[in-house]
């Protein structure tokens, strides 16, 4: 079943030097964009992560230093990938907890402003899991009767085989709606604030902390209650990305005048 669109979306998967979201770099990537009529844009590309890959990392996609000394670095490319994004939805398999934030990271270094709000996220292995609970490589063999063999692992095999399952899950799923909105909903695990799940939104759509002693309280009162916390996120070692969210929520009570 092809996929109902009122907007692009972005299909997307990245190689990176590790699982950090806060440190690690994209080696590879490869985007997807289905447009609306049902054309695709693929494009992939090798980057310089500006540091060692760890030979662990290397081991699972096979990409090493000297394969990528010389290509370009996020940073050369993030404004035409932005162009790229811009008015997109974003869909992947365990990207809401990885690839997002992750990408969000590499932005945000780059110095590139990014508006990743508003935006529809579609992650194929939430819908996965609360269906069937298996990997990307059974997923493709379950849905799509077809093996990633030695393909997978690499970011343009991975990507392709995300957009090819979720549209087989829904031919499969009855009660899946051909629906951006619904399918952002329906594979969402939490309302999360930011993409690493530090902040969440509770059910009077209030945001609250996700971790550590303050959790489930507010963060706009547990700001005013006590200012130096925010102090000691902005030190401690949070994704940028969760950073400026804690910055933004600050900044509105500053400005609304509640401390």
């Amino acid at each position: 079943m092809e996929l109902k669109l009122k907007r692009p979306i972005i299909f997307f998967d990245l190689e990176t030097t590790g699982v950090d979201v806060a440190r690690d770099r994209i080696v590879e990537i490869s985007v997807v964009k289905v447009m609306p009529d049902g054309e695709k844009i693929i494009k992939t590309r090798r980057l310089n992560p500006t540091i060692p890959i760890p030979k662990e990392a290397s081991e699972i996609h096979h990409i090493y230093d000297e394969d990528v000394k010389d290509c370009l670095t996020f940073r050369q490319i993030a404004k035409s990938l932005r162009d790229f994004m811009e008015g997109c939805d974003f869909g992947g398999f365990n990207s809401n907890r990885f690839d997002l934030p992750v990408l969000a990271e590499e932005f945000l270094r780059a110095e590139v402003d990014i508006d990743l709000r508003n935006r529809r996220y579609i992650d194929v292995q939430n819908i996965f899991h609360k269906k069937e609970e298996r990997t990307l490589v059974a997923a493709y063999r379950f849905y799509c009767d077809k093996e990633l063999g030695d393909a997978a692992h690499g970011a343009e095999a991975d990507t392709l085989a995300t957009y090819e399952v979720l549209k087989a899950q829904l031919d499969r799923y009855d009660d899946l709606e051909n629906d951006v909105d619904f399918l952002s909903k329906f594979s969402t695990r939490n309302n999360c604030a930011d993409f690493a799940g530090r902040i969440i939104y509770d059910d009077n759509g209030v945001e609250v902390f996700a971790f550590g002693k303050y959790k489930g309280q507010s963060v706009e009162k547990v700001f005013e209650k006590e200012p130096s916390y925010y102090d000691w996120i902005q030190q401690g070692d949070f994704p940028q990305y969760t950073k400026k969210v804690f910055t933004e929520i600050r900044l509105r009570a500053i400005q609304t005048k509640k401390f």
